[in-house]
């Protein structure tokens, strides 16, 4: 069985509690960030989000890539899409993704830093 740390001593400091909660962003904000990680924990859509990186492909593209078919790989971009992760163009019949703005990629990359360290 796992120990768990806790305070040897009753109370917290009121100090370190008020520098915290300052820098605490509003519920609002904490609950779209949790829903960001929520989304981009499905292996389909983070294949998705790693394969963007640096490109635009089609929905076609993408299912080779990722190894599924066009109709699974457009249900995993509405999702990607409705959390404003990726966005799309059309060309003729083609709609081509890429990914929504430069903080995904880097959020991409930290999160890879950390589990190679």
């Amino acid at each position: 069985m796992l120990s768990v740390e806790v305070c040897e001593t009753e109370g917290a400091d009121a100090a370190a509690v008020e520098l915290a909660k300052a820098v605490m962003p509003p519920d609002d904000q904490v609950v779209a960030l949790a829903d960001s990680f929520k989304i981009l924990s499905e292996p389909t859509r983070l294949r998705l989000v790693l394969a963007l990186i640096g490109r635009e492909l089609c929905v076609c593209d993408l299912g080779e890539v990722v190894g599924a078919s066009q109709s699974a790989v457009s249900h995993q971009l509405r999702v990607l899409r409705n959390h404003r992760l990726v966005k799309h163009r059309r060309e003729g019949k083609k709609a081509f993704y890429s990914l929504d703005d430069a903080h995904i990629e880097k959020l991409i990359a930290q999160a890879a830093e950390h589990i190679a360290e």
